[in-house]
C-alpha cells in the first residue's frame, strides 16, 4: 500500500513541474518588462524635455510584454508553441530537445528548472502534507528559484519577488506556518538587511566601488524572515565561501561577464535552499563550527 508521504510526495512533484514550467516564462519575462517598464520612463522624461525645447529622440516603446502575453514561440524562428508542446519535461522528451518546426536546440535549461522545482515542492508537501505550511515552503522554494536564475541571467533582483518573499515569510511566521516565532522573524528580516546594508556602504567608502546590489539586502532580509535571525550567519558564511570559490574558478578560465562580476544572490540562495532542506546548523557542522 502506498504511504501518505509518497501520495504527497508525488502530488507535490506534479504541482513542481507545473509551477517550473511558468517559472521559465518568469526567469525569462520579467527582466524584460523591467526593461520595458524603465525604457517608458525614459520615454516620458524625454518627452517632458522636448515639451522645453530640448532635441532628445528616443526609440518608440515595443509592444508591452506580460507574463501571459504575448504567446511563447520558438527564439529562433518564431514558431508559436501549442500546448502539447509546452507539457512539462515530457514535451522536451517527445521533441528531442528540438523545435517542433526549424529543429534548432531547446536549452536543457528548461526541463532542468521544472525537474529541480518538482524535486524541491515534493521535498516540503512530503515532510509538511499538504498544509499551509508545505504550500507556504513551496511558495518560498519557487520565489527562490527564480530569483536565483534571474540574477544569474541579469544581476538583477526583481522588488516584484523579493519584496512578497519578505513579506511571505513574514506572515508566515505571524500565521504560525514555520516553526519561527514571529520576533524571531522580524529581527531576521531587519538584520538581514541592515547587515549587508552596512557592507555595502563600508565597501564603498573604502574602494569607491559598489560590491554588491540593493537587492541582494532584500533577498537577505527575506531569507532572515523565513529562518530567523539566527540562521543569517550560516546562510551568509555559505554563500561567501561557495561565491568566492565559484568566482575565482570563472576568473582562472576567463569566464566572467564584462566587469568582471559575479552575482551574489544564487548563493544566497543556495543557502536558503540548504537551509530549507538540512537546517542551517547543517551548514556549521559542514564547516566544523
Amino acid at each position: 500500500m502506498i504511504s501518505e508521504i509518497a501520495l504527497n510526495a508525488a502530488a507535490g512533484g506534479i504541482l513542481g513541474l507545473l509551477i517550473g514550467s511558468f517559472l521559465n516564462v518568469v526567469i525569462h519575462r520579467i527582466p524584460r518588462m523591467m526593461e520595458q517598464e524603465w525604457h517608458g520612463e525614459c520615454v516620458q522624461w524625454a518627452e517632458e524635455q522636448k515639451e522645453k525645447g530640448a532635441k532628445i529622440e528616443l526609440a518608440p516603446a515595443q509592444s508591452p510584454i506580460t507574463l501571459s502575453k504575448p504567446r511563447s514561440r520558438c527564439p529562433h524562428c518564431g514558431h508559436q508553441i501549442t500546448w502539447y508542446e509546452n507539457i512539462p519535461v515530457l514535451s522536451y522528451l517527445f521533441l528531442r530537445g528540438r523545435c517542433a518546426e526549424c529543429k534548432k536546440t531547446i536549452s536543457l535549461r528548461y526541463p532542468t528548472i521544472e525537474l529541480i522545482c518538482a524535486a524541491l515542492f515534493a521535498f516540503c508537501i512530503a515532510r509538511d502534507g499538504l498544509t499551509p505550511t508545505g504550500f507556504a515552503w513551496c511558495g518560498f522554494s519557487a520565489a527562490l528559484l527564480a530569483l536565483a536564475m534571474i540574477d544569474w541571467d541579469t544581476t538583477f533582483l526583481p522588488d516584484s519577488i523579493t519584496l512578497p518573499l519578505l513579506w511571505g515569510g513574514l506572515l508566515a511566521s505571524a500565521l504560525q506556518w514555520t516553526s519561527v516565532p514571529l520576533l524571531n522573524s522580524f529581527w531576521g528580516a531587519v538584520a538581514g538587511y541592515m547587515s549587508l546594508w552596512l557592507i555595502f556602504w563600508a565597501f564603498k567608502l573604502a574602494t569607491g566601488k559598489e560590491g554588491m546590489g540593493y537587492g541582494d539586502f532584500k533577498l537577505f532580509a527575506a531569507l532572515g524572515a523565513w529562518f530567523g535571525w539566527q540562521a543569517l550567519v550560516p546562510i551568509i558564511l555559505m554563500a561567501s565561501v561557495v561565491g568566492a570559490v565559484i568566482g575565482i574558478a570563472l576568473k582562472i578560465n576567463s569566464k566572467l561577464r564584462e566587469g568582471g562580476y559575479v552575482p551574489f544572490g544564487p548563493f544566497l540562495a543556495g543557502g536558503g535552499f540548504v537551509s530549507l532542506i538540512w537546517g542551517p546548523q547543517a551548514i556549521l557542522s559542514f564547516v566544523g563550527l
